[in-house]
């Protein structure tokens, strides 16, 4: 069993407090380990990133793999092999240590879980960026539509699912999705605002009953957090940027680093410039 880091913020704040936050700030914060937590709220007008990073020798079959499944693996940006700082999403963003939290995969397995990976660097790791869903929550809440992890302070619940993914060289798995719950008469409205931005997920992959997608207990979710349904709302699932860390523990590279489910890298695009 891997030791799970604990989630952190300076003074007793939460994610929510840092949404009108400067994503810059919010790295610093991140780097210099004051912020460890999980960021779903945080700079709200700016859009986060998922990340993978593998060996050189498997990225042209992984970029295959999020081509074929762009709903799950929407590519923001990708690095040549040994960068270890970023020059299109976030502006020399340190890979290894803007994260909050990162996982340590190796031959499929979870090994270790660490605020900072700098040791693990080499020069042919190559690193994925892909969209977020943290990123459309901000529209969301314009709209009106209730975020409820964000209310309850906590990361957003993600399943595994029997949804196939389509294969790729050697990575193949199911889909990971994220639910929020969202009022019956809302919905439509939430398919529409989210269905704007494809490049963070999109619209939903399935509203309802969560056992057609092979979910049968949503107060246990596979990573993240169970959050409170009330009466009147429907579980609504979208693609989730998880779904490279089902993959690789079903594929079994022999070195990954992801970040953790729910501590993003938070970047400088803003949300609106992911829209259609």
């Amino acid at each position: 069993m891997v030791d799970k880091i604990e989630d952190s913020y300076p003074d007793g704040t939460c994610a929510a407090d840092y949404a009108d936050s400067l994503p810059k700030e919010v790295r610093r914060l991140i780097r210099e380990k004051k912020i460890t937590g999980e960021t779903s709220g945080m700079c709200s007008e700016y859009a986060q990133a998922n990340l993978v990073v593998l060996p050189k020798e498997l990225a042209f079959d992984f970029l295959l793999f999020t081509t074929k499944n762009p709903k799950a693996c929407p590519i923001l940006e990708v690095t040549n092999a040994g960068d270890r700082y970023l020059s299109e999403i976030a502006d020399h963003a340190d890979i290894a240590k803007d994260i909050p939290q990162y996982c340590i995969y190796e031959n499929g397995e979870l090994t270790g879980m660490y605020t900072d990976v700098s040791s693990f660097w080499r020069e042919d790791l190559v690193s994925f960026l892909i969209g977020c869903s943290f990123s459309f929550e901000g529209e969301l809440l314009k709209a009106d539509i209730p975020v409820r992890q964000i209310e309850e302070h906590c990361n957003v619940p993600m399943y595994r699912t029997n949804i196939a993914c389509k294969s790729a060289g050697v990575f193949h798995g199911n889909m990971v999705v994220s639910m929020r719950p969202i009022p019956y008469a809302l919905v439509p409205k939430a398919v529409q605002v989210t269905g704007s931005m494809p490049k963070v997920h999109g619209a939903p992959v399935h509203i309802g009953d969560p056992k057609v997608i092979g979910i049968h207990d949503l107060a246990k979710p596979d990573f993240g957090d169970a959050v409170t349904i009330r009466e009147g709302e429907v579980p609504v699932f979208w693609p989730c940027g998880v779904t490279p860390q089902a993959v690789v523990m079903a594929s079994k590279p022999s070195f990954c680093i992801t970040h953790a489910p729910g501590h993003m890298l938070v970047t400088d695009v803003k949300n609106i410039n992911l829209k259609y």
